[in-house]
């Protein structure tokens, strides 16, 4: 009997245990049932936010304006005009380049009909030279019918000028009234006609004739000097396709370093220690062939330029290949101070300077 009792005491024992190990589980489960809801939270919330992204993006591309042709970019911005405008440029741009590179105007005399002048020559001259123009037109420089014809047997002369530093003052007025009668001048528009300027104008006078004329030969003429028209077309005419030809009196000389001299060269210690400039043809006349000419018209913005026009020439032929001829006819005979002098010659075509008129 008294087995009994302890059999029931452990019987006891046994059943209590679970009771009382069922604590932490109890715990874990409420842990895990707050672990999900805050799981659950942060899904549930996830998605609201995807949805206000999705709805957000949705209602930004119903706002966004749609893709734009280029025909309708150019209705909005009112340019139909422009592009009717760029259209004929396009064509007049197109009819230039195939009538030799003319701006407003046709191919001058003497290459609308496709034939390849013999000379272009052109004769330096400024705002202050009406007398000497004058001169040149009552000697050697033909004028009206006579220069037409000059111009049908192949060569074109123009009086070389540029614009006033005062762009449309009496001075450029007084060119273009001239020229209107005349017709014999070549204005280039890109050039200011100033002292300081000068260098420059043999790059824009090749540069611009070489685009309106097609030539063999293209010749620099100062407007202080006359010359025997015939015999400089009958030199040029037995030289013809002669390319790289540089034709002039050909001279180098000492380098003017002394500021305030006559040729003052303000860059001479470019020239080395002899102070020698290279051989170049002088500035009264010289003559270039069309390569050379086109030369310089595609590297005028890269060339060099000195002090005086015909060092800078002479400066552009030395990195070529150019053929110097070296002919005297070329050459000024003399310098005549007054009308009454005499004026010295030694040949058939030789240069001979008027001076002041």
């Amino acid at each position: 009997m008294e087995g009994l009792p302890t059999t029931m005491k452990s019987e006891r024992r046994w059943r209590s245990k679970p009771t009382h190990t069922s604590k932490p589980s109890l715990l874990m489960a409420f842990f895990s049932c707050l672990a999900w809801l805050y799981v659950a939270g942060r899904l549930w919330q996830d998605a609201e936010n995807r949805t206000l992204l999705a709805s957000l993006l949705l209602k930004n591309s119903a706002q966004r304006p749609k893709a734009l042709t280029v025909e309708d970019r150019l209705q909005n911005l009112g340019c139909k005009d422009l592009e009717r405008r760029i259209v004929e440029a396009e064509m007049d741009l197109t009819l230039a380049k195939s009538q030799g590179y003319l701006k407003n105007q046709l191919l001058q005399s003497g290459s609308s009909s496709g034939q390849k002048l013999l000379a272009v020559i052109g004769v330096y001259t400024g705002f202050g030279s009406r007398l000497k123009r004058n001169v040149f037109r009552a000697s050697w420089m033909p004028r009206g019918d006579a220069l037409k014809k000059l111009e049908e047997r192949g060569v074109i002369i123009r009086f070389v000028i540029g614009r006033s530093p005062n762009r449309g003052d009496s001075l450029d007025r007084n060119i273009n009234e001239e020229n209107h009668f005349t017709k014999d001048f070549l204005i280039m528009e890109g050039h200011e006609e100033a002292q300081e300027e000068f260098p420059k104008k043999a790059k824009f006078f090749f540069s611009t004739a070489v685009q309106i004329w097609d030539a063999e030969f293209y010749v620099k003429v100062d407007d202080n000097i006359d010359l025997d028209l015939e015999g400089l077309i009958e030199l040029l005419d037995r030289r013809r396709g002669q390319d790289g030809s540089y034709i002039g009196c050909m001279k180098s000389g000492v380098v003017v370093s002394e500021e305030g001299r006559s040729w003052y060269e303000p860059e001479w210690w470019k020239f080395g220690d002899d102070k020698s400039y290279f051989r170049h043809a002088a500035g009264p006349l010289f003559i270039l062939s069309k390569n050379l000419a086109q030369y310089i018209y595609v590297n005028s913005a890269f060339l060099k330029t000195y002090a005086h026009d015909d060092i800078s020439v002479g400066s552009w032929m030395m990195g070529l290949q150019a053929n110097y001829t070296d002919d005297n006819r070329l050459c000024c005979s003399s310098i005549r101070q007054g009308l009454s002098q005499p004026i010295e010659s030694f040949g058939p075509m030789s240069l001979r300077k008027i001076g002041t008129l």
